[in-house]
């Protein structure tokens, strides 16, 4: 069953049609702001310069802001593999939330079945692949914690709307905190640029490898988001 979909136009987008082909990824986004009307306003406003395909209201209603085939203002600076700029290839969802900046509260069970729905026809039609379903976190990692660990990823998983490990859970869990050796570490850091994340190397700063796995965390292993690579974090990259 496709989602409802009402529109509400948004001018905020480039002007030029781009080919179906061109689309690649979906990437979701949390609004960040407590009110939702507020969120839509800014995302309608020619002077914000910012924009969504697609905006999941807190009764889980969808509104459509740009047509798909046009380029919206929604990612940033970003990239993924080796794409850069991933407004030229991507269709953004933006659901209500008020993020981490402000109370983050879980997702509604309105917003879910909506976005699982509105995955489920977005996939079919542009035949985008899971694995390219993705948080603006993912491909923003230094500037963006959306849509966070409360974002049901695994829940989407399960239904084929993105990617998630095939581990035993409960065995993966007393991997935790076991500290990696130099070797592993290295592993770790070239499965992250295998999944897609930005290329770490040991020359770079603690805080800057923090916020990247940080990213890798907020995705694949919401229970603890504390930016340390460990045993159970380098499991996770290799089964991805």
């Amino acid at each position: 069953m496709w989602p409802k979909i009402s529109l509400n136009y948004s001018p905020n987008f480039k002007t030029i049609k781009r080919s179906q082909k061109d689309i690649k990824f979906i990437i979701i986004h949390y609004t960040g702001m407590n009110k939702e009307l507020s969120a839509i306003n800014r995302l309608c406003n020619f002077k914000s310069k910012v924009s969504a395909h697609f905006f999941i209201k807190k009764n889980g209603l969808v509104l459509n802001l740009v047509p798909p085939l046009y380029e919206a203002w929604h990612a940033g600076k970003s990239s993924w593999k080796n794409f850069k700029s991933l407004n030229k290839y991507s269709i953004g969802i933006e659901i209500q939330n008020s993020g981490h900046d402000n109370r983050y509260e879980n997702f509604s069970k309105k917003q879910i079945i909506s976005i699982k729905k509105l995955l489920m026809f977005l996939i079919k039609k542009y035949n985008v692949s899971p694995k390219n379903v993705l948080g603006h976190s993912d491909i923003s990692p230094d500037r963006k914690k959306d849509p966070g660990e409360k974002f049901p990823w695994k829940k989407l998983a399960k239904s084929r709307l993105s990617q998630w490990h095939n581990l035993d859970e409960q065995k993966l869990r007393k991997k935790r905190l076991i500290k990696l050796n130099f070797d592993e570490e290295s592993r770790f850091l070239t499965n992250l640029k295998k999944i897609g994340y930005p290329k770490i190397s040991h020359k770079f700063s603690n805080l800057k490898k923090r916020i990247i796995i940080r990213a890798f965390q907020r995705h694949f292993r919401q229970e603890l988001i504390n930016g340390i690579s460990d045993q159970e974090c380098l499991i996770i990259s290799k089964n991805l």
